[in-house]
Order: structure tokens, then C-alpha cells, then sequence
């Protein structure tokens, strides 16, 4: 049981890592530029666009979208193949029991706590219980791995790409949504911050109406949070009206 547990937190470290990994800095430094010293300093696709055009930018978008799916992605894996082939080794109708319970206490039921009174099956079913909290877990992992790189002395990105992924992971509908938001205000706007923020805010009111699990939408909520804190510089520079717009490009030098 012990094991289920360093699982869990090694598949956190884990998304923390994929979040980490520096897609924008690698993609300029390729191209002779550091772009913690070119424009906004973010690592992130908006960045990357206004310096180094519109393919970059879109690669580095879905690289960066990428690190949120395979970070929930993870924990699909961690619970579906490795705690079903390794702890929760049980008969097909405790299976369909657990799995059962675990959809009710998603639609709000909580009270599957003394179903069992084998300890194994009693064990498997917390981990069916607790797997959207350390999918939140490893969503948020990724998030906060984006923004404060290990390899880049904790600094990075706002988070916005990989939160999408995230979201796309956990829910598509949610995702879409989010992106939908963020598109249209994009075309309308032609500001990324104001999108970002908008669409941060579309994926709390998405994850509430569509009856998404509880720790789903405290994610949707701390995690759109963090998104908006970190484009607090873009906030000032919006009320100052000197927020840059799509097309504007950063000259390098």
C-alpha cells in the first residue's frame, strides 16, 4: 500500500518535470536568442510570436498545450494500468462495485466510505475515490512547473497553454469552451492578456455548469486564479493602454 502512495507522489513529480521543460527558451535559443531578455521575458507562445513569427509561436503553443494532456495523461496511466495490473488485483464484480461508487461520489453521493470490509478492496476503492484530486494534483504540478522552471532558476511562462492542456485533458467540453472563449476574444480584442484572462475565467463557469467533479472546479478556480495573478503585469500595462496587440512584432535585438 505504501508503494500506491510513492506512486502517486512520484507521478506528481513527474507532471511537475513535464510542465518544467522549457519549450519556448529551447525554440529561441536555437535561433541565437534568449528570451527571458527579449520582449515580456515569458517563455510562453505569445512571446515567442512577436519575436520569432507566427510558425515558432505555433509550435511552441502546442508543445506547451501538449505538457498539460500528457501530465493528466499520467495519472490515466498511473491508475488505469499500473494500480490495475500491481494493487487492486480484484474479482470482476468488486471491480464494477468500485467503479460504480466512484461515479456516484462524482455526481455528489459521498457515502461509499464502509462499503467493504475486505481492507484491499476498501484501499482500492479510496484510490478510485481520490483520483480526480491527484488528477488536480498533477494538473496543477504541470501549471505551476510551467511558470517556475527548475531549469530555468524557477522563472518561465504564464501557464496559459499548459492550463489549456490540462483542461482538454481532464474534460474536452471545458477545454473547447475555454479555447472558444479565448478565440473569439482574440479576434475581437487582438490582445493575448485579455483573452487569457477571459477565457480563465470561462473555464470556472464552464467546469460549474456542466456538474464537473468538485475538485475539478476548485481547479478550474485556483488554477484560473494563478493564470490571471500572473498577468498582473499585463493588467498595468492594459490600463496604461500600452498592452501590445497580435502582430506586433518584438524586434530581438
Amino acid at each position: 500500500m505504501t508503494m500506491a502512495w510513492l506512486m502517486i507522489a512520484a507521478t506528481l513529480v513527474v507532471a511537475y518535470v513535464l510542465g518544467s521543460f522549457p519549450t519556448g527558451y529551447l525554440v529561441a535559443k536555437s535561433k541565437g536568442i534568449d528570451i527571458q531578455k527579449v520582449g515580456s521575458g515569458s517563455i510562453g507562445a505569445t512571446n515567442i510570436l512577436r519575436t520569432l513569427g507566427k510558425k515558432a509561436g505555433a509550435a511552441v503553443l502546442l508543445l506547451d498545450i501538449l505538457k498539460g494532456v500528457l501530465a493528466v495523461y499520467a495519472v490515466y496511466w498511473l491508475y488505469i494500468s499500473l494500480f490495475g495490473e500491481t494493487v487492486c488485483r480484484l474479482d470482476d464484480g468488486t471491480r464494477s462495485a468500485i467503479a460504480d461508487l466512484a461515479e456516484a461520489a462524482r455526481l455528489g453521493d459521498n457515502s461509499a466510505s464502509s462499503v467493504f470490509t475486505s481492507p484491499e478492496a476498501t484501499f482500492c476503492l479510496n484510490l478510485a475515490l481520490y483520483q480526480p484530486w491527484v488528477v488536480v494534483g498533477a494538473g496543477l504540478a504541470a501549471i505551476l512547473g510551467h511558470s517556475k522552471s527548475v531549469w530555468l532558476g524557477f522563472k518561465g511562462g504564464k501557464s496559459v497553454a499548459t492550463s489549456l492542456g490540462v483542461l482538454l485533458a481532464m474534460n474536452p467540453i471545458v477545454g473547447l469552451g475555454t479555447l472558444a472563449v479565448f478565440a473569439i476574444t482574440a479576434a475581437i480584442t487582438r490582445i493575448v492578456s485579455i483573452s487569457s484572462i477571459l477565457g480563465a475565467i470561462g473555464a470556472m463557469i464552464l467546469m460549474v455548469l456542466l456538474g464537473q467533479p468538485s475538485p475539478y472546479q476548485l481547479f478550474a478556480l485556483f488554477g484560473g486564479a494563478y493564470v490571471i495573478w500572473r498577468h498582473r503585469s499585463n493588467i498595468a500595462r492594459l490600463r496604461q493602454g500600452t498592452e501590445p496587440k497580435i502582430g506586433q512584432k518584438i524586434n530581438p535585438s
